[in-house]
């Protein structure tokens, strides 16, 4: 008999520890990290479509292109991994007059001025009338470095460039963990 009461007592004290590893394991816990402070520039086009090129008549896609910029700007915040810091050429002194897809990583920089740790700098590239791609570019603010590039094709008018963009950040640039 005092050998059964010795394995009850050894099985409450190993389930006592098990739940008391249980309740430590669940305090280690990581707490979710604080948003990430991201730039996100305004978006830029590249008109490559046949009109553009051989007849030199490409549209002015300037209302489109910041509605597709103020898209990226809602998809980041509401995800609640990135606080968005408004990052328009008005707000950035120094920024290059014609755009910043061509400048090799200057946005990172500008972010670090703006308080931010990432950037963001978003190119729509029109192939056709209805064909378009939507590069999303990410850089670490400090480094410069490329943290990550998406991108894909859709089709459809000017019109649905917000929504491509929204699609791109939500199923590729959020669907990629940290």
């Amino acid at each position: 008999m005092k050998r059964a009461c010795g394995r009850g007592a050894r099985r409450a004290t190993l389930a006592s520890m098990a739940l008391a590893c249980g309740c430590l394991a669940g305090a280690a816990e990581p707490t979710p990290s604080s948003p990430v402070k991201i730039a996100v520039f305004e978006f830029e086009l590249v008109d490559a479509s046949p009109a553009a090129v051989l007849l030199g008549k490409s549209t002015d896609a300037a209302a489109t292109l910041g509605k597709a910029t103020s898209a990226a700007r809602e998809e980041l915040a509401h995800s609640g991994r990135y606080q968005v810091i408004d990052a328009s050429k008005s707000a950035i002194p120094g920024a290059p007059a014609k755009g910043l897809r061509d400048c090799d990583g200057c946005e990172a920089p500008l972010a670090l001025q703006l308080g931010a740790e990432q950037s963001l700098l978003g190119i729509v590239q029109r192939a056709t009338q209805t064909d378009y791609y939507v590069v999303i570019q990410i850089r670490d603010a400090r480094s410069g470095s490329l943290i990550d590039q998406q991108e894909a094709n859709f089709a459809g008018s000017e019109e649905g460039w917000p929504s491509g963009v929204r699609m791109l950040i939500k199923h590729q640039v959020l669907a990629r963990p940290d």
